[in-house]
């Protein structure tokens, strides 16, 4: 991707040029040929034991996991100079999307090379990298991430979990719990946070054998079966004081940004799990008859197919941009230096916001597709051999994972609001110049038809845009920084910038395609996508908009918002059945996701 000064955020404020922004379509052959590695590993190793394991067989897991490590999927994010492949985060988001359809060993694997190996690549002393990395790129050892508590999860400065510094400051003593631990029942090294004299938050590595450190018996949960999940225990737990991972009281730098990751890559799993519901769910469309046709030649089955396939291409279009934008801020640090884990901290923060804009858009996503996909399979939906049940009930966890949905909506204008206040992009004087602009409007010009496929997406984007400003505008004016308290305002904020995020991300990626000269047909299949997308997110901006206004003003002074509104989001209605019926007819004969 060409180097660009972009940044966290810059979205609402700035337009992005296709060439700025990654792609699928960017992979190299190098890339393709480790997804090719990983979907054969998948093919000839998972799938044929895939029971076994979601019988929650460790030994199994183990195994597959080690075989996972031969074939450098564990090494993707460790440095070469610890036996790792050392992979930007495009290859590694890949290489995550293509392991989704393992199911519950893709969340192991998952867990482990992310959460659980990710603290010590950024924030790991040499000397801690040597002893560790180079056995967790194999599989010697396994990962896990312990933070949550059975009285803090999504507040994860309230845990209770203690440290104190032995008298001879040669070991830390831990003592208290941790709650619903990935990768628990088979783990051999836990990245555990703690804080120091009941007060420093601070993160530690804890090896499986230590004395004190015992482990609870596994939940029973609904989805993700083959997954192990299981509480941990510290009684007067000693472990060496170099185990200290960081600094004392900095636990969240860690923390904090290791969930970035770990959102933005539960997002490329969300991805996968979306593809493999369409190729199951085309191909049953076409192979059941009723009433003596395919209901695949349905409409209303049809529409599924293209709803599904329009999710998958737009959240396809914002991972891989964000990638790209991770890639490029992990570029600019010195990883090896003596701030190496504060510069990673800060290089991922830089995209916190879009990280959990992807993790809750892609987990909804996927959601509202294995939804579809059960639908689809009818009464066969239900019942346990056919995949797609077992899609719908993992699904359900992506929402909750990595900090609930809530949360990160509540995070995402937050964060967007403190970078405009430490003067990191423009945001109060954008909307201090539209509502200047509001005032003494213009005639708009007549909207007539263009010859280009993405005229109307690129002017609905524009419009989302403006309306965000001018109704965010009016909530920090009339709540200033007590917004936060309102927070189904802050939500609604939130879901107008991750469509804004996922409409441009959708938008600019058919434009660079358009600018490439991709075949007229494919073209028209991605601007019917992007223009099907632009249609739905006009029509939410125009519900969240009015509902948000209703709360902030009354009378007359409502009444002139809404005129205003209504101004700026004056579209004439697309087609979108039309549109529907093209990208269906595609999903249908290729029985499998479209997008490429």
């Amino acid at each position: 991707m060409p180097k660009s000064v972009w940044g966290g955020g810059r979205f609402v404020v700035d337009d992005a040029e296709a060439q700025q922004i990654a792609t699928p379509e960017d992979f190299t052959e190098e890339q393709l040929m480790l997804a090719d590695t990983v979907r054969a590993f998948v093919e000839r190793d998972i799938r044929p034991r895939d029971g076994e394991i979601e019988k929650l067989d460790y030994g199994l897991t183990v195994q597959f996991m080690r075989k996972a490590g031969e074939i450098g999927l564990l090494g993707a994010d460790i440095p070469e100079a610890y036996g790792g492949l050392g992979l930007d985060k495009t290859s590694s988001t890949l290489l995550a999307e293509t392991l989704s359809p393992a199911s519950s060993f893709a969340l192991s694997v998952g867990a482990h090379t992310g959460i659980g190996t990710l603290p010590i690549v950024f924030f790991g002393t040499p000397e801690q990298k040597s002893r560790w990395l180079p056995r967790l790129a194999t599989g010697e050892l396994i990962a896990a991430y312990c933070l949550t508590e059975p009285g803090s999860g999504s507040d994860a400065l309230g845990a209770k979990t203690t440290a104190r510094l032995s008298d001879d400051g040669e070991s830390y003593i831990l003592n208290g719990s941790k709650l619903y631990i990935t990768n628990a029942g088979f783990a051999d090294l836990f990245i555990v946070y703690a804080k120091v004299d009941g007060t420093y938050f601070s993160a530690f590595v804890v090896e499986r054998d230590t004395p004190g450190f015992t482990f609870g018996p596994e939940e029973r949960k609904m989805g993700i079966k083959g997954s192990s999940t299981r509480p941990l225990f510290f009684e007067e737990t000693r472990i060496p004081a170099d185990h200290l991972l960081g600094e004392v009281g900095k636990g969240h730098l860690i923390a904090f940004n290791i969930l970035n990751i770990g959102r933005f890559k539960l997002a490329a799993g969300c991805l996968g799990g979306m593809k493999e519901a369409i190729r199951l769910s085309s191909s049953f469309a076409n192979g059941r008859v009723q009433f003596g046709k395919a209901i695949s030649s349905f409409p209303l089955i049809a529409a599924k197919l293209a709803k599904m396939n329009v999710l998958a291409y737009v959240t396809e279009s914002m991972v891989y941009r964000t990638a790209g934008l991770i890639d490029e801020s992990l570029g600019q640090a010195d990883l090896d230096g003596p701030d190496g884990g504060i510069q990673a901290a800060k290089a991922i923060a830089e995209y916190a916001l879009e990280c959990s804009i992807n993790k809750v858009f892609a987990s909804e996503a996927m959601d509202a597709v294995v939804d579809e996909g059960v639908q689809i399979h009818g009464g066969s939906g239900y019942i346990q051999e056919y995949k797609i049940e077992r899609l719908y009930r993992d699904s359900r966890i992506n929402r909750i994972f990595e900090g609930t949905n809530e949360i990160n909506r509540l995070l995402i204008p937050s964060t967007l609001l403190k970078r405009a206040l430490k003067g990191e992009l423009p945001l109060i004087e954008r909307a201090q110049a539209l509502q200047r602009e509001l005032l003494h409007p213009t005639p708009l010009a007549a909207r007539t038809d263009s010859e280009s496929l993405l005229a109307k997406p690129a002017e609905i984007l524009g419009a989302l845009k403006k309306v965000f400003l001018m109704v965010g505008g009016l909530a920090v004016q009339k709540h200033g920084l007590r917004l936060e308290r309102e927070q189904e305002i802050v939500a609604s904020l939130a879901d107008a910038m991750i469509d804004m995020y996922a409409l441009e991300s959708a938008l600019l990626r058919t434009r660079k395609r358009e600018m490439q000269g991709t075949e007229a047909v494919r073209l028209q299949h991605v601007a019917d996508m992007t223009a099907l997308f632009a249609e739905e997110a006009a029509e939410r901006a125009g519900q969240r908009s009015r509902a948000i206004l209703a709360a902030l003003e009354k009378g007359e002074n409502l009444r002139l918002q809404l005129s205003v509104l209504k101004r700026l989001l004056r579209f004439e209605p697309a087609d979108a059945s039309a549109l529907r019926k093209r990208i269906s007819s595609r999903v249908i004969s290729a029985e499998s996701y479209v997008g490429l």
